[in-house]
């Protein structure tokens, strides 16, 4: 576990994750969400919504990150 989490906060993962989380995360506020705020319709909810939207994307690439470089550093043993 503590490996997994050395490799998570590495610098270059977590840029990775960054940046992927702000791309997707975009496009599917835009999708999902683009109506509401173009009426002003915000709500805490709503709020909540779209931060987990940019959550998941950064989840799915610091994991598949992760398991990538572990994968390599393995076979390279």
């Amino acid at each position: 576990m503590w490996e997994w989490l050395a490799v998570a906060s590495r610098r270059d993962v977590v840029r990775r994750a960054l940046v992927v989380a702000a791309v997707v995360g975009t496009i599917l506020i835009t999708i999902n969400h683009a109506d509401a705020l173009l009426q002003g319709e915000v709500s805490v909810k709503r709020i909540w919504q779209m931060g987990l939207t940019y959550l998941v994307p950064y989840c799915v690439s610091t994991y598949s990150s992760v398991s990538a470089l572990r994968s390599l550093q393995r076979s390279s043993d």
